[in-house]
């Protein structure tokens, strides 16, 4: 029991303090309750994602393995499954609501259901091995990958849509069109990297998912500060 309570630790740790530093980052704090209420909601997504990419990888078991199809799997299957449920929580729990009231709250909050997702594949990635050979080192040397890879990654791909869904409420007339710059980028870039660490060989099969998640950081960066100098949502929505 001790064993697994300190795997499960480990594979929150990675999302617990990517949180804790976005969370610094708000200029005006959000209430704990709902960070806490997102964050669980976002690491339940993990189990309808599961399910519905089982139900992906069985309806495609007539089509042959090949490149094609791995593509096919990686963007449309896994990437895009898992940015919609992350995305919903927010929708569902926030978007409407009366803690939904300044430009840089629907990217953090994509955020952070975006680590509570992380926290459960983590957990669960964590959990599978370690229960029976992991060594407390190559634990923690999982943990700390996770934390520097999948989990910034998740936080990052969520992050970047968020910037531009916040946006399009500023311009009505390219609304639907800065939205799908937003799901195309996030799709896009979190399939890429899956494709990259799972199917490329050689360096660039760490290069890509570095440039990616460089390039993902600066536009969060950049955006978040956009969006600092804008108007409260409330006279918007």
């Amino acid at each position: 029991m001790i064993n697994i309570l300190l795997l499960i630790v480990f594979g929150l740790a990675p999302s617990l303090v990517w949180l804790f530093y976005f969370l610094r980052k708000d200029v005006h704090p959000e209430d704990n309750r709902q960070v806490v209420k997102i964050f669980v909601y976002g690491s339940l997504a993990v189990f309808p994602a599961a399910l519905i990419q089982l139900g992906i990888f069985d309806s495609l078991s007539f089509w042959e393995s090949s490149l094609t199809k791995t593509v096919f799997i990686l963007f449309l299957g896994v990437a895009l499954s898992e940015e919609i449920l992350k995305y919903w929580v927010v929708k569902d729990k926030i978007l409407n609501g009366p803690h939904f009231d300044e430009p840089t709250d629907l990217p953090l909050y994509l955020i952070i259901s975006s680590l509570g997702f992380a926290a459960s594949e983590n957990i669960l990635v964590i959990i599978g091995p370690g229960i029976f050979n992991l060594s407390p080192a190559q634990t923690i040397a999982i943990s700390l990958f996770r934390f520097v890879s999948a989990t910034f990654l998740h936080a990052l791909a969520s992050g970047t849509l968020g910037i531009f869904l916040a946006l399009s409420l500023y311009q009505p007339a390219k609304r639907i069109k800065l939205s799908l710059i937003g799901f195309v980028l996030a799709i896009s870039l979190h399939g890429l990297y899956n494709f990259s660490i799972m199917i490329i060989e050689g360096n660039v099969r760490f290069l890509i998912p570095v440039l990616i998640l460089i390039n993902l950081a600066l536009v969060l960066s950049l955006g978040f500060r956009k969006l600092k100098e804008m108007k409260s949502i409330c006279e918007v929505k």
